[in-house]
């Protein structure tokens, strides 16, 4: 891709982001929704293959559809109750479609059907994108209404996307899509908790894309895409195949990671709400994608020779390895320390 034409689809991720983050009105709100949407539906599909260009299509409608009920949402809450501040959504019909719409942009289970398809469609750092800015958006939008929204629909929303991103990543051989569907598990975590404690969800959502986005950018790294070239990677990067294992089990939710102190934090907070069949019920469905992380930890570093993958054995390289790549990994392997301080901040 021209680097002028990426200079401005990256300005525009941004401009629409600063937009929807920082605006009071809907139709506001709505304008940077639509253009994150048209900026990155070229970095989707620039490869011109034809995956892409169906990933393209696919995340348009969805995305399209998502922000016309955005858009109803907010204009029947003017009607009722002549207010189009994001934070006064008081109509009950209004608070469905807006949760609806929400679940439909971020992939929240029944609305996941579209994440998988159009991550498997892209690039690794395009994917990075989608699972990790494009949601921030959305989900500021969940937490500045949160006070409005039916905490039973969430829950039941949540534990849905947490059984379907587990039992759909099991049978699964291509990463992108073994990440599609964590990413939809890790949701299911953060909607469980957003009407009762907001700032989990955030904290939540920044410690997943800091070890989302390690994971990605080692698998750019590593130019890995399915689970048998993922065999044979050990040769070409070894400390990176020991990074990641520490990644994935962080992304797992495995303590003493990072990974652990969103999870422990949540549970606490729903035990404190009197929903413990809740927390054991989200607790017990996120070892379904406990089974498929441990799967890809398998393939990246105990699955040695000699082996049955059919690839040929890659070439060991001395290519200096990104250090963003070592910050980010220190960071989402190291943090569970710093619990107390932010469960005092919190």
């Amino acid at each position: 891709m021209n680097p002028q034409a990426k200079l401005i689809f990256i300005s525009s991720l941004l401009l629409g982001s600063s937009i929807t983050l920082s605006s009071n009105h809907w139709i506001m709100a709505w304008t940077g929704l639509e253009i994150n949407t048209l900026a990155v539906l070229p970095l989707i599909s620039k490869s011109h293959h034809p995956r892409a260009v169906e990933a393209a299509t696919k995340y348009f409608l969805v995305q399209a559809t998502a922000s016309a009920l955005v858009l109803f949402s907010s204009m029947i809450n003017a009607w009722h109750t002549g207010q189009w501040d994001i934070t006064q959504l008081t109509h009950p019909t209004s608070c469905l479609v807006l949760t609806t719409a929400i679940a439909m942009k971020l992939g929240l289970a029944p609305f996941h059907f579209w994440f998988p398809e159009v991550l498997q469609g892209t690039s690794l750092t395009t994917g990075l994108l989608l699972a990790t800015a494009m949601k921030f958006p959305p989900i500021t939008l969940l937490y500045l209404t949160s006070h409005s929204l039916s905490p039973t629909l969430l829950t039941v929303m949540a534990l849905l996307s947490t059984a379907l991103g587990g039992w759909m990543g099991l049978n699964q051989t291509q990463i992108r899509k073994i990440l599609a569907f964590s990413s939809i598990s890790h949701l299911g975590w953060m909607a469980v908790i957003i009407c009762y404690n907001p700032k989990l969800t955030l904290l939540n959502f920044y410690l997943y894309s800091l070890m989302t986005a390690t994971v990605f950018l080692i698998l750019n790294t590593m130019k890995a895409l399915k689970l048998t070239t993922l065999m044979t990677v050990w040769s070409k990067t070894p400390p990176l195949s020991t990074i990641l294992f520490l990644a994935l089990l962080s992304l797992a939710g495995l303590p003493p990671l990072t990974g652990f102190m969103p999870k422990w934090l949540i549970i606490q907070e729903l035990t404190k709400q009197d929903m413990t069949l809740a927390a054991m019920a989200i607790s017990l469905l996120s070892l379904l994608s406990l089974f498929f992380y441990l799967r890809l930890m398998y393939c990246t570093a105990i699955t040695l020779p000699p082996h049955t993958t059919n690839h040929m054995k890659q070439w060991h390289i001395h290519k200096p390895t990104s250090i963003l790549i070592a910050i980010m990994a220190t960071l989402s392997i190291t943090l569970l320390p710093l619990s107390p301080m932010l469960l005092a901040i919190i």
